[in-house]
């Protein structure tokens, strides 16, 4: 079995409501320095040690993310 993660962001150019919100918050909350924030989403799939980078790319293309509006990034980590 292998671990991969997979991470998923808005494109540059997309807004970010919920990573502005959080950024707008930060300073509240006592946290300053922090100048941007953009939310994504974390995967972590296990899967047979069978299944090739092509398909884990298309998982993630087709399943996970939103291409039109996201990037992802596919990588194997050690278990």
């Amino acid at each position: 079995m292998a671990r991969v993660v997979v991470d998923v962001m808005p494109k540059p150019e997309i807004l970010d409501p919920q990573g502005q919100a959080v950024a707008r918050a930060l300073p509240r909350l006592g946290f300053d320095g922090v100048s941007d924030v953009r939310q994504g989403k974390h995967f972590e799939l296990e899967v047979d040690d069978s299944v090739d980078d092509e398909t884990l790319a298309k998982i993630a293309e087709g399943f996970l993310s939103n291409p039109v509006v996201e990037d992802f990034v596919v990588r194997r980590v050690d278990s």
